[in-house]
């Protein structure tokens, strides 16, 4: 009997010198390998958004994953808040 994957969805917010360094990019590129669905956008305040949900590890793996981010990024903090999974998130992209 296949056991069933129990699904996750985490809202984040990362601040710190997490824009022009490459980050969105790089959290799509991250989020592909890993298999989560979701997007993640710049913000007005200087801060990036996320949203991941999927396999509850894999989402768990994005969530650790933007605590560094990519080489040149330097994260200051990041706000998580857990969500009921929607099934409603499509392939991991960029938002605008």
């Amino acid at each position: 009997m296949a056991v069933a994957q129990e699904t996750g969805r985490a809202h984040v917010w990362i601040a710190g010198n997490v824009q022009n360094v490459n980050f969105r990019s790089a959290t799509r590129d991250e989020a592909k390998r890993v298999g989560v669905h979701g997007w993640v956008k710049n913000l007005a305040d200087g801060r990036v958004e996320a949203v991941f949900e999927g396999n509850r590890a894999s989402v768990q793996r994005m969530v650790s994953w933007c605590y560094s981010g990519p080489a040149h990024a330097a994260v200051d903090s990041v706000e998580v808040t857990w969500e009921e999974a929607t099934n409603h998130e499509g392939p991991f992209s960029i938002a605008w």
